[in-house]
């Protein structure tokens, strides 16, 4: 089998290293004085923008032997179609793969939208179905919608957008939460492929919306029985089981001691935050696991080897990362492999230097994968 690798963009900026909190390469934080993008040299800015940022880590992921990489979605980044539209020119190969919600486009746009950007980039747009966390961050959107209506919603989306899609033109539906007539896509646009949907939630109604649309489950990585559990869940409520994708940050080193020294040192630099997930199922399964570890120490939360439940505390995001040296890394990813995971989301900070170490040390050491590291 084999397995499509992606790296993850830092759309909201970067970290220059996990010992050192805040953004200082792009992003909305407030600029720090040694800040790379925007950078201030002599007095002035020189010009070098956060997107010319993630443009050096597109092209540091393509070269180091990553498929594509994910435009995450948050209130406090860029918009990840308009990031796409600017970003495709620098790659010919590169799949880019965007984070939305269904909840803020129309379907026909949507499908306008998607159908532009593959003809634009030769069919190298990919979908990351976000149905949202609830909160504030939710109704910051402005969507107050229930948890288990936005799953429904989601799966009406993209009923309607595959029926624009590969429609003659003459698609109509009238449904909860849309109504269409006559729906098709300009000539010129039809026939585009559909780009593949990787499809994010832990929840039953996530569960079940995957099972009926995705190509891709999409987890965040968890403790490998549970997440093992939840695969087999997909399956029992899946007419057609998808393929599972896990996203997952890794710090790997030479050896395992070095990768352990920079959590420490990060662990020792990391705020006392206690963040909040709104109604996010995937996120209060990985706060209930590092819970469940007690309060011994950042080792305390290795809840089996190399996998560590406290990424969170180092950097905006999920729990659950892997910790080691390279072949200790590798060798989890292919554990991984071994329960049916067909692509995985990698991260690291920073993006920039962690996508070429990465490619460079672990990439080449796993069993199955697909991109320019496979033929090394």
């Amino acid at each position: 089998m084999s397995v499509d690798i992606y790296w993850r963009i830092a759309m909201e900026g970067d970290q220059t290293s996990l010992r050192r909190p805040g953004s200082s390469r792009g992003g909305f934080a407030p600029q720090l004085p040694d800040a790379l993008a925007p950078g201030h040299r002599d007095g002035g800015w020189d010009g070098f923008t956060h997107a010319d940022y993630m443009a050096e880590v597109i092209r540091a992921a393509e070269e180091s032997g990553f498929v594509g990489g994910l435009l995450p979605s948050f209130p406090h980044t860029d918009d990840p179609w308009a990031a796409a539209a600017t970003l495709a020119a620098e790659t010919r190969s590169w799949r880019f793969m965007v984070a939305f919600q269904p909840g803020f486009l129309h379907p026909v746009q949507a499908a306008r939208m998607s159908a532009t950007l593959q003809r634009a980039t030769g069919g190298r747009l990919v979908y990351n179905i976000i149905s949202g966390g609830g909160g504030p961050a939710q109704l910051w959107w402005g969507d107050a919608t229930a948890h288990d209506d936005r799953y429904a919603r989601t799966s009406e989306f993209l009923d309607v957008l595959k029926g624009v899609w590969h429609g003659d033109g003459g698609f109509r539906h009238a449904g909860r939460f849309y109504r269409v007539d006559d729906g098709g896509l300009p000539e010129l646009l039809a026939g585009q492929p559909f780009p593949e949907i990787y499809f994010s939630g832990s929840s039953p109604a996530a569960i079940d919306a995957a099972g009926r649309h995705a190509d891709y489950y999409l987890s965040w990585l968890e403790p490998f029985e549970a997440l093992a559990a939840k695969f087999e869940a997909v399956r029992a409520n899946s007419p057609r089981p998808p393929k599972f994708a896990v996203r997952v940050d890794v710090l790997a080193r030479e050896t395992a001691d070095q990768a352990w020294e920079e959590i420490r040192l990060g662990w020792a630099a990391a705020p006392e935050t206690a963040r909040t997930e709104g109604d996010s199922v995937g996120w209060r399964r990985s706060q209930d696991f590092a819970a469940a570890t007690g309060s011994g120490g950042h080792r305390a939360l290795e809840v089996q080897p190399n996998v560590w439940g406290g990424f969170h505390r180092l950097r905006p995001g999920p729990a659950f990362g892997l910790v080691g040296s390279y072949e200790e890394v590798a060798a989890r990813l292919d554990e991984l492999i071994d329960l049916g995971v067909g692509a995985f989301i990698l991260a690291g900070v920073p993006h920039l230097e962690e996508a070429r170490r990465v490619g460079r040390h672990v990439l080449p050491l796993l069993k199955d994968r697909t991109g320019k590291a496979n033929s090394r």
